[in-house]
């Protein structure tokens, strides 16, 4: 693995534009970085893809756990919810992707987090790196397959999925180019869609209803369980048809709680970081993380040049205690390796960088290849 300075290519502002990135330089500040790539070996990317595939089953066995030991107040979800989970990891309905935030220095993989439920910069990693590719390295490949795993999966659920497909997300730059890319995935798998707000979802004779109060038979969702459950309508999730994508277990894996009972489970494994709920303990350096915490807020990180942290609005429910993971400095450069997961398996990876070692909503995206 190394970082590699690279020309950029003319006019690349309007290229990524035309490929649907339109936040490229947000507030003036550079997110698609092209002025550099991340170079790894085929067996650093073999070694890449085995961990994630081997971390994703043991999330699923964590998963388990929780729901035969009824741990779901030591990850403070609330009792409406947890039968919500229950019966959703029973039925299993559809989970379309994931993404894992890893460290990787060349030679050891450590997880940091799992966003399963609302990850972004899923463009960035499937469209606008590959079209990159074929630009500056066109004899050269990438750790990619995420477009054709997608419209894959799509096409799997056509009969599952009843009625219009919605998608449905914030009014935010970074959430609408997600979710406008997977309606054209969806789109491409034969799915008639529609996109709304999520603020715009009502509620009819007792049931979701979409903004021409149309049944809301089937969404897509770019909003977290956690805050849903807690929105005024919360209440009606149990008694509702309208099939949600993703699917409401996946609360579990997006809480930094997990992150204990993986290494409870998994003691001194070599993908897994030290981590505790009630404090340090004997960790030295550590990061301290809110189960909820997003965009790297209220993050502190305890290293050896002293502390580092990020205000924010998150920590109400509590903290887990995660030992300082590895992340390599390239010339003063911390890369994140995203690696997502299409269907429960590993497909691809986008890498995040950051000036310090929390990467938050302004870390570039840098491309890469092997």
């Amino acid at each position: 693995m190394r970082r590699v300075s690279y020309p950029a290519r003319s006019g690349w502002q309007r290229t990524v534009e035309s490929q649907g990135l339109i936040y490229h330089t947000p507030n003036g500040r550079t997110y698609w970085d092209e002025s550099a790539y991340y170079e790894f070996s085929s067996a650093e990317i073999d070694k890449l893809e085995a961990a994630t595939n081997e971390l994703q089953q043991m999330f699923l066995a964590v998963g388990q756990r929780i729901i035969d030991r009824n741990l779901f107040r030591t990850l403070h979800i609330p009792e409406h919810a947890e039968r919500l989970i229950r019966a959703t990891w029973e039925q299993e309905p559809p989970a379309i992707y994931g993404r894992m935030d890893l460290a990787f220095d060349g030679t050891n993989i450590k997880l940091l987090e799992y966003n399963a439920d609302t990850p972004t910069a899923l463009l960035e990693a499937a469209v606008i790196q590959w079209y990159w590719l074929q630009d500056a390295f066109p004899h050269r490949d990438q750790f990619n397959s995420l477009h054709e795993r997608l419209i894959a999966k799509w096409k799997e659920l056509r009969d599952y999925l009843p009625g219009v497909l919605v998608f449905a997300h914030l009014d935010d730059a970074e959430d609408w180019t997600t979710i406008t890319y997977l309606q054209d995935t969806a789109l491409q798998a034969g799915f008639q869609t529609a996109n709304m707000l999520i603020k715009d979802i009502g509620v009819k004779d007792g049931k979701f209803v979409d903004i021409h109060d149309e049944p809301l038979l089937s969404c897509f969702k770019l909003y977290p369980w956690e805050w849903m459950v807690h929105e005024e309508y919360g209440a009606l999730l149990e008694s509702n048809d309208t099939l949600w994508v993703e699917p409401i277990w996946k609360m579990m894996w997006s809480n930094k709680g997990i992150l204990p009972l993986l290494w409870e489970q998994y003691p001194h494994h070599r993908l897994l970081l030290e981590c505790y709920f009630d404090s340090p303990r004997q960790m030295q350096y550590y990061a301290k993380k809110p189960l909820l915490s997003r965009e790297g807020n209220n993050i502190a990180l305890v290293t050896p040049g002293g502390t580092i942290a990020r205000d924010g609005d998150y920590g109400e429910e509590g903290f887990v205690y995660q030992e300082l993971a590895p992340v390599k400095n390239f010339n003063g450069n911390y890369p994140v390796i995203g690696s997502w997961l299409i269907d429960g398996e590993s497909a691809g990876m986008g890498i995040r960088e950051s000036e310090t070692m929390i990467t938050d909503n302004l870390s570039r995206f840098v491309p890469h290849i092997f």
